[in-house]
């Protein structure tokens, strides 16, 4: 197993993830214009690709594991590419491998802020929801007389669920 394989794998991961980043821009500006169906189509492209990124990223590690084992270099549960950094020599192939893990890293890195910005409107839209249902759902008010039971009659309105109200 070559070093070579591991940067051309590395770099299909690279591109996949880029991807995956432009997805993260659109499904940010489809947030905003509350636009679901767009959404959810990039959603399902979103999913494809995610398979596509397991599948390449089964192949690093089998090759990681395998440019490990032929060095000799005992194996841990977790092997890495810095592993493979750390077990190669000094060579052109060596300084590719450091480029592209570090471009994948920032790349992650930004996919990760753009994935919880994304989430955090998500999670904003649903509060807005929630507090809109909360603002026109009829509110129970108990009524009591002056023994403190309650007043019959009014409780059987106020029992009833939102879902059997009619806008």
């Amino acid at each position: 197993m070559s070093i070579a394989n591991i940067v051309a794998t590395l770099e299909k991961l690279e591109k996949m993830h880029k991807s995956l980043l432009e997805f993260a821009n659109a499904k940010t500006e489809f947030i905003k214009q509350n636009d679901m169906e767009k959404l959810n189509e990039i959603i399902k492209n979103e999913q494809s690709h995610i398979a596509a990124i397991n599948i390449l990223e089964q192949q690093r590690q089998t090759m990681v594991t395998d440019y490990l084992r032929a060095k000799g270099i005992a194996l841990t549960d977790s092997t890495s590419v810095a592993d493979v950094i750390e077990a190669a020599k000094s060579t052109e192939s060596t300084e590719a491998l450091v480029g592209v893990r570090k471009r994948l890293v920032v790349l992650l890195e930004k996919l990760k802020m753009q994935n919880d910005l994304n989430q955090k409107m998500v999670f904003n839209s649903l509060q807005i929801i929630n507090l809109t249902l909360d603002s026109i759902r009829p509110q129970r008010q108990e009524q009591f007389n002056y023994s403190g039971a309650e007043v019959r009659g009014n409780a059987e309105v106020m029992k009833r669920s939102f879902n059997e109200f009619k806008a």
